[in-house]
């Protein structure tokens, strides 16, 4: 199971509603009381920062519960002043306002894992909240985030992120269905549905699959990536306007998705297999997401988690008349 949720950050109301949509996430993660009422004091206190400090900005939400692992991956991303010393506001008792100034540190403490990402642009903060004796049955060599925005005023989003494998063989999809609202939302998890399917097929054939799926439906544009991190192999096919580029310190290459509309009308589906860089950085979106992006712009960023990356992504290059998605995967910090 893999959902995602966004929330407007602008007001105290809005608060209360991204503590709402965390605690209907956590149950259905199953997660226990302890660890559910923890994320939900981890939302509240990210999404007060990001309205009280940050002018406001997004709650992105990440569910995901499979292969022995559940967990709730939380990003609060805001157009503030950004944080000077973040150090110091780790700092229980620190604070620039008239709080207790233990927002940041008790996050940190409470998540299984923190990051936090701040320049003059805003802050992007990464808190993952796992269940306790919820271990990866195989631990990945990768660290991979995707989050979902909808076209606002939209209950539905019509894009969508999923992925599957082990160690040494991660799968990736990411999926636009045409248009928006619940017929592009139907269009995409029918789609997952292929992929959940067919997971252990290569890229190639995976597309073709979803090809024949989606003639019942709209229609979509999706891109597979299969990573094998330990033999420094990626294999990528696409069909639309996913966008897809590895980054790293001695290259930059953008992967090629053919046109067409998968359901509808395609040309050849092609795979492409290229090296896997060993500080190879992998970026995935819809067309929501701008393409004229540079990272080199944001110095230290492609050494944060993979979750702060997508998080910048969607705050300072997401469209606002689509639905947008990003799914970022890089080397584990452990592998």
């Amino acid at each position: 199971m893999k959902i995602s949720r966004s929330i407007v950050l602008s007001d105290s109301s809005s608060t209360s509603a991204a503590r709402r949509a965390g605690a209907e996430l956590t149950s259905a993660l199953g997660m226990n009381e302890v660890r559910a009422g923890e994320a939900s004091i981890i939302i509240t206190e990210a999404a007060r920062n990001a309205v009280v400090y940050g002018k406001g900005g997004h709650l992105l939400l990440s569910a995901a519960n499979g292969a022995g692992q559940t967990q709730l991956d939380i990003v609060a991303i805001d157009r503030g002043p950004g944080i000077p010393n973040i150090a110091r506001a780790l700092e229980d008792g620190f604070s620039t306002g008239s709080t207790p100034g233990t927002g940041l540190g008790a996050i940190r403490r409470m998540a299984s894992h923190f990051d936090v990402f701040s320049n003059a642009k805003g802050t992007a903060l990464f808190a993952r909240v796992a269940q306790p004796g919820s271990q990866p049955q195989i631990q990945p060599a990768l660290d991979f985030a995707g989050f979902l925005v909808p076209l606002a005023g939209e209950k539905y989003c019509g894009d969508g992120i999923t992925w599957f494998g082990a160690r040494d063989c991660m799968m990736f999809m990411v999926v636009d269905g045409l248009g928006h609202g619940i017929a592009a939302m139907e269009a995409a998890d029918e789609a997952a549905r292929v992929f959940e399917a067919h997971k252990t097929s290569s890229p190639g054939e995976i597309l073709a699959r979803i090809h024949d799926a989606l003639k019942k439906t709209r229609g979509a544009a999706a891109a597979v990536a299969e990573i094998r991190p330990l033999s420094g192999l990626l294999t990528f096919a696409g069909i639309g306007n996913i966008s897809a580029s590895i980054l790293s310190h001695s290259l930059g290459r953008n992967l090629v998705s053919h046109n067409g509309t998968l359901g509808h009308v395609i040309g050849r589906i092609q795979e492409f297999k290229v090296d896997w860089p060993r500080d190879g950085v992998l970026v995935m979106h819809s067309d929501g997401v701008q393409s004229r992006w540079d990272l080199s712009k944001y110095p230290g960023l492609l050494s944060r988690q993979a979750a702060v990356i997508a998080g910048v992504l969607l705050r300072d290059f997401r469209r606002e008349r689509d639905d947008a998605s990003v799914l970022v995967v890089k080397p584990a910090a452990t592998a």
